[in-house]
């Protein structure tokens, strides 16, 4: 079999031209598989990109884009290793269309690259992105970390190139130069809105040491690509929509912005009336509005809108199963997380320990379900205990923690563990606009702090009070009671040396307290209530995600976090 011979200015051997079809073509091409996805189609749009994905550098990426979406949703290691193959096999692919013997920075550059190889730059540096997010999820060692921040770095470097050569070359346009803009648009946005999210330290890891976000500029970048008909349109705007109803949420202070959200998703729900992917993220908009029932509606109809998927009606069950916890339907709760713990691979310690924490919300003389008992679930939870893909949720060593009191032939209950974790998915932030729903949080909370009243006290009294009083100062802070809240939030941080096994709630404490003290205009003792919980408090439940909002609330407040950074080193 001949080989292919190098080219003469010593770039790789390109593609065989005789299976070769135009750059224009392939786009096209992979636009229709873009489309057929949107609409639910999903072996279809496989099945239309597999047949180039080792002749074209569009299918190959895109191709192992949506395997990675499925790889994403459902954690399987399987998935996850497929995907990042097939993400390795597209950059090669890309690889052999890019020009290497000359920088994109090169003054000569915009006279040499033709219009093919600028777009195998955005597509190589796009694999290079994927691959480290699904290397983050393969694998928790920390040589599996550091490996995927240098492919972070590359591709950052990669994007920033084109950014520049870009804006400086805005006459040598090809005529499919607007999907080249929307990948780069895609890459700076991305890279933006990521470095903006992570606390310094955690940069210093990934060995991006000196880089830091704009926010907001990576935002207006991903809704230029959003908002402009290009392959990467769909990248965009789930993105955003991800950052505006679960990132904010989950990792920052609770402030989506769920107006731009539903503005991003109007033209793509007129276009996809029963695309799945846009009814979930618009009913994460109504849940984030408060309008349950709505929510509760279009959850149901993505679940309806296809079968072939079976990872987006889990995404639906998961947000299901908090609606019903936000109107304290704890038997529908249930339901759905004993669904999740049947169907869903993510973390069934997580599931079994949603079931028991919501058949411990019942009354004690009330049937439970299928005849399940709360303590035997509770008892279950760490022979559950997984490494997804090489890495144990945070969560579910929360609930593993948590269900070790249940060991015991005479179990300490606990008071409200369907609310404590409510609140590491910031779920009292989600009620906050519907009175009548915090109000009966209030009414279980108060009901709890009698129960803990009566009972004999026990090494778990302290803690379980903190938890209470914690929950109390959310729901307080809902209505309007700021002094109250106060009060709550104080007294945790004041029985800090008391407390025995939940160590998490003093720095959470002190983060509320703080994000209470921004409301009411008190930014000096916000900032200082927040250097203390991010400096004084280490090894923690959730340290991470604690960690990432008060970066969050730092960065809102535009205090020197750097400095701090700096101080605790010294």
């Amino acid at each position: 079999m001949k080989k292919k011979e190098m080219s003469s200015n010593g770039d790789a051997p390109a593609p065989d031209s005789s299976t070769r079809i135009s750059l224009q073509a392939c786009l096209e091409e992979c636009s229709e598989a873009v489309d057929l996805f949107l609409n639910n189609h999903f072996t279809e749009s496989l099945e239309k990109l597999r047949p180039r994905v080792k002749e074209s550098m569009y299918h190959a990426l895109m191709y192992a884009t949506v395997l990675e979406m499925q790889a994403m949703m459902t954690f399987e290691h399987d998935d996850i290793v497929q995907a990042g193959n097939t993400m390795k096999s597209a950059q090669e692919v890309c690889q052999r269309f890019r020009r290497k013997s000359l920088s994109l920075s090169s003054k000569s550059a915009g006279d040499v690259l033709t219009e093919e190889q600028l777009h195998a730059e955005a597509c190589y540096a796009e694999c290079l992105l994927h691959r480290a997010a699904l290397t983050f999820l393969q694998d928790e060692n920390m040589v599996n970390f550091i490996k995927g921040g240098i492919k972070v770095r590359n591709s950052y470097l990669i994007y920033k190139d084109l950014h520049t050569f870009i804006q400086s070359h805005a006459s040598h346009r090809g005529p499919n130069h607007l999907h080249l803009e929307g990948g780069v648009s895609f890459g700076i946005g991305a890279f933006n809105l990521a470095l903006s999210l992570f606390p310094p330290r955690i940069l210093r890891l990934l060995e991006f040491a000196g880089f830091s976000g704009d926010k907001e500029y990576g935002l207006s970048k991903l809704h230029d690509g959003a908002t402009s008909m290009n392959l990467r349109s769909m990248l965009c705007v789930l993105l955003l929509l991800c950052h505006y109803t679960f990132l904010s949420f989950i990792l920052g202070t609770g402030e989506g912005d769920v107006d731009d959200a539903e503005r991003l998703l109007k033209p793509f729900l007129v276009r996809y009336p029963r695309g799945a992917i846009f009814l979930f993220f618009a009913g994460r908009a109504e849940e984030i509005k408060g309008n349950i029932d709505e929510a509760v509606a279009l959850f149901e109809d993505g679940c309806r809108a296809q079968q072939a998927w079976k990872q987006f009606h889990h995404m639906c069950y998961w947000e299901l199963m908090w609606c019903f916890t936000y109107k304290r339907i704890w038997k529908m709760a249930y339901f759905y997380a004993d669904l999740l713990s049947q169907e869903s691979r993510w973390s069934k310690a997580m599931y079994v320990y949603m079931k028991a924490a919501y058949l411990s919300m019942l009354p004690p003389e009330e049937a439970r379900p299928f005849g399940d008992n709360e303590v035997d679930l509770f008892r279950q939870v760490p022979a559950f205990k997984q490494k997804i893909a090489g890495k144990s949720p945070p969560t579910e060593k929360f609930a593993i923690r948590k269900a070790r009191r249940y060991k015991a032939c005479s179990p300490v209950r606990l008071p409200v563990p369907v609310l404590e974790m409510m609140y590491m998915w910031n779920g009292f932030t989600m009620i906050r606009k519907r009175p009548e729903l915090t109000k009966g949080m209030m009414e279980t909370l108060v009901e709890a702090e009698r129960a803990l009243r009566d009972n004999p006290v026990n090494e778990y009294t302290v803690d379980d009070h903190c938890v209470i009083q914690l929950l109390k100062g959310l729901c307080l802070k809902n209505q309007g009671q700021t002094q109250a809240a106060e009060e709550c939030f104080n007294s945790v941080y004041s029985s800090e040396k008391k407390i025995k096994f939940d160590h998490y709630l003093v720095p959470n404490a002190l983060l509320e307290l703080s994000l209470l003290y921004v409301d009411l205009g008190r930014r000096e003792l916000a900032v200082k209530l927040l250097q203390k919980a991010k400096n004084n408090y280490k090894e923690y439940s959730m340290e991470s995600r604690t960690q990432f909002r008060i970066h969050a609330a730092l960065s809102k407040l535009q205090a020197d976090t750097n400095e701090t950074e700096e101080s605790t080193e010294l």
